[in-house]
């Protein structure tokens, strides 16, 4: 911070015993040594503040980068899934195929359908941004806890 030797602190001490007195330079040093620790404490905080903060930013940023990744992800096996399911029907007709192919590919195309709605559904789950504060799903919460109290309070009186 500052580069002070031993000759500049004895230089400053003189001085401070000269203007001050023998009585207030005590003082004087404690005042002083409080006010430099509280400035070392206000900037240390400071830096761990920050650090935090940085953390934080890099976190969301690769947080980011993976949502990008898994978007992309669902999207291409949507899409795989969709032309899995639209390959057959458009190659093959209903009116040439025998019933047992049709029944074997109408359960494909409901699991084609079932499958991308599970996609659909993974996709809008992905999308959702997450709960804007956390004192919303508290409140959602402190009935259950209350009822819950509530019955571990009866249960303790009955056990009495």
């Amino acid at each position: 911070m500052l580069d002070i030797g031993f000759l500049e602190l004895m230089l400053i001490g003189v001085v401070g015993l000269l203007v001050l007195g023998p009585e207030r330079l005590p003082r004087a040093a404690r005042t002083a040594g409080m006010w430099i620790g509280k400035i070392k404490r206000t900037v240390s905080g400071m830096q761990r503040e920050i650090s935090a903060q940085l953390e934080a930013e890099e976190l969301r940023q690769k947080l980011n980068e993976q949502q990008q990744k898994l978007d992309s992800s669902l999207k291409k096996a949507k899409l795989d899934v969709e032309s899995i399911a639209d390959a057959p029907s458009s190659s093959t007709t209903a009116s040439t195929t025998p019933p047992a192919t049709n029944a074997a590919k109408s359960d494909t195309e409901q699991r084609v359908a079932k499958a991308r709605a599970r996609l659909d559904d993974a996709l809008q789950t992905v999308r959702e941004e997450p709960p804007a504060s956390p004192s919303a799903t508290n409140r959602e919460a402190k009935p259950e806890l209350a009822e819950t109290e509530k019955a571990a309070l009866n249960k303790d009186r009955n056990h009495q």
